[in-house]
């Protein structure tokens, strides 16, 4: 992924998140990951991985590809 795909991934996890009405706090909880953690996702400073990716969509209750559907 490039930076761009990056910056667009985490801006639509952050719109997906917050259309369920779950803070970072809650969704690191739930993944066993830190806010911080999410936070860097979602402003595109970390990558993270396919296993995580599977993890975000089935704690915000998504299929996966609409983590992707940012075109």
């Amino acid at each position: 992924m490039s930076n761009r795909d990056l910056k667009k991934f985490g801006k639509r996890l952050k719109e997906l998140r917050l259309e369920k009405g779950i803070t970072q706090e809650q969704l690191a909880e739930n993944l066993g990951l830190s806010a911080n953690y999410i936070g860097m996702i979602e402003r595109a400073e970390r990558s993270t991985s396919l296993l995580k990716v599977f993890k975000l969509a089935k704690v915000l209750e998504v299929k996966m590809s609409e983590l992707f559907n940012f075109d």
